[in-house]
This record gives C-alpha cells, structure tokens and sequence, in this order.
C-alpha cells in the first residue's frame, strides 16, 4: 500500500546516502578497530599521543580524543588510510 501516509511520510523523510566514509561510525569504533588491527605500540608510533604510549586504554583515549579536534583528525585519517588499503 504505497499511497498510505506513512509511505509518503517515509518517503520524504528518507536521506540519500552520506558520502562521508566515517558516517554512521563511532569514534570507540574506529579506536577499537585500529587497535585490533596495528596495535597501542605501533598506533603510539604513528600518532605521538601520551594516551597511545603510556598506560594506553581505549577509554582514555576516548576521552583524550573527544577533548583534542587536532588528535581526532589524526586518528580519523589513520583510520581512513587503513580502510582505503
């Protein structure tokens, strides 16, 4: 029954896919996944965060992480860069 109101309602409400790669993806979940897969030594290696290197846990890096935009950017583009690979 495509002439409902709920369908039309949908229909208009319904966004076009984001062109944006990290769309729909957390900051915990980019974190998580590039620990899995290069690991706090090296992650601590690439981007030069205390939080990486000394003691490093994903909660606080998280919170380093929310608080820094110029740390975030980093490992946003880390991350990228291993998805594009």
């Amino acid at each position: 029954m495509s002439d409902s109101p709920w369908a039309a309602w949908k229909a208009k409400t319904a966004s076009p896919a984001s062109k944006d790669p990290l769309h729909g993806v957390t900051l915990e979940m980019i974190l998580t996944r590039l620990v899995e897969k290069v690991g706090w030594q090296e992650l601590g290696r690439r981007i030069r965060i205390k939080c990486f290197t000394t003691d490093p846990s994903i909660a606080s890096s998280l919170k380093f992480l929310r608080r820094t935009a110029w740390a975030r950017q980093k490992v946003e583009m880390l991350y990228l860069r291993s998805i594009d690979q």
